[in-house]
């Protein structure tokens, strides 16, 4: 296959040369524990240090309030776990949304399990919370709120400052996956009024196994995995260094020189092209989305067929959220937003980044045109009217 068209940047993004670049010299010369007092691990270290001071500035934080993990899955289980077992003395209530990535929603239902009371928020048909649902939802024993910043599945924005708002107002800790969202939008912790935020490396430019969390200075979390004390004894273990700097890298390199008005545009010829196959529908909010991802379903189509029909001529997607795409159940943020199940069945997510060209945007709705229409001829429930 010569053709690769790779509309796939909400599941992994292709590693930027920044952060490759930035990477290098920790795997050979600079490959110092950091942890080590000798001069290859200070200089170790010192990149660290410098990578966390990049982070910060990019979120509008302080570089003590970010500490590097594994990835973004470990960041969300660490302020989820941590934040309730801390708080548990003044209640045991919880709030989310039911469009959260699985890394939030089944640490809350495993907090659930083991004893707090969760509170799932339905959301509406493009996929927004109810501000009003949610302060009606809050009880004298509610201890923590978390809700996504933006949905990786139909690139949905949703109102962050303003929950923020009412948690503070309540004296409730605020926690964020912002996974999808930093890099694409613009990020700032204050104006969110957040006190716990997630990012993953991978997802804007860096390698995958690292990730970081802010905690808000004055928010006070047990430590999640004992050991040595790096990430000042919250968070122990040998740091990865070269993929700390890649980190760092990337997401300077994604909010200083990202194209994201182009992307948008992209994205935009991409709707308009999908939207004339028959009995095709955007899913997520048509106007507050992230500029680079495109969802859709398509009557009387099953995604898996269309993925692999797609990969046929070169072009990558996916159908519903990568992470969970061993389950043969339709997505859950679909059906969260009112789908029904055999509708659901026929989802396509399409993620653009700052390579998608816009011949590669033509040649996907050209094939993607195609393929509908094959897999319709052959479906015994397809009727045009």
């Amino acid at each position: 296959m010569d053709k690769i068209v790779y509309l796939d940047n909400a599941a992994t993004t292709q590693v930027s040369k920044a952060a490759l670049d930035a990477m290098l010299p920790f795997f050979n010369d600079r490959y110092g524990n950091p942890s080590s007092v000798y001069s290859v691990g200070r200089d170790a270290k010192k990149a660290i240090e410098e990578a966390r001071e990049t982070v910060a500035k990019a979120i509008g934080a302080r570089p003590e309030e970010i500490y590097f993990t594994g990835s973004g899955t470990e960041a969300n289980n660490w302020a989820l776990k941590s934040a309730a077992q801390a708080n548990m003395g003044k209640g045991k209530h919880l709030i989310t949304t039911a469009i959260e990535h699985p890394a939030v929603f089944n640490t809350m239902k495993f907090l659930e399990k083991v004893g707090f009371e969760l509170t799932v928020l339905d959301v509406d048909c493009n996929g927004q919370v109810s501000l009003d649902e949610l302060s009606d939802s809050i009880r004298e024993d509610t201890i923590l709120i978390s809700v996504m910043t933006a949905n990786n599945e139909i690139g949905t924005i949703l109102p962050i400052a303003n929950i923020g708002k009412i948690a503070r107002e309540k004296g409730i800790l605020f926690h964020t996956d912002a996974v999808q969202a930093v890099g694409s939008i613009d990020v700032n912790v204050a104006d969110m009024n957040v006190d716990m935020l997630v990012l993953s490396g991978h997802k804007l430019g860096a390698v995958k196994g690292v990730g970081a969390l802010y905690i808000k200075k004055g928010v006070k979390l047990p430590a999640f995995i004992h050991g040595g004390g790096q990430e000042r004894g919250l968070r122990s273990g040998t740091e990865n260094v070269p993929a700390i700097a890649g980190l760092a890298a990337a997401i300077e390199y994604r909010i200083s020189k990202l194209p994201l008005e182009a992307i948008e545009a992209k994205r935009n010829r991409l709707i308009e092209g999908l939207l004339k196959i028959p009995k095709s529908a955007l899913t997520g909010d048509p106007i507050n989305r992230l500029p680079g991802i495109a969802s859709f379903v398509f009557e009387a189509i099953e995604g898996e067929s269309m993925l692999l029909m797609l990969d046929h001529f070169g072009i990558c997607g996916s159908s519903g959220s990568a992470c969970s795409s061993g389950s043969l159940d339709p997505s859950h943020v679909l059906l969260a937003i009112g789908l029904p199940h055999e509708i659901a069945h026929g989802s396509l997510r399409l993620s653009l980044s700052e390579h998608t060209t816009d011949e590669e945007i033509d040649y996907v709705i050209e094939k993607l045109t195609d393929v509908v229409a094959k897999l319709r001829a052959m479906s015994p429930v397809w009727n045009e009217g």
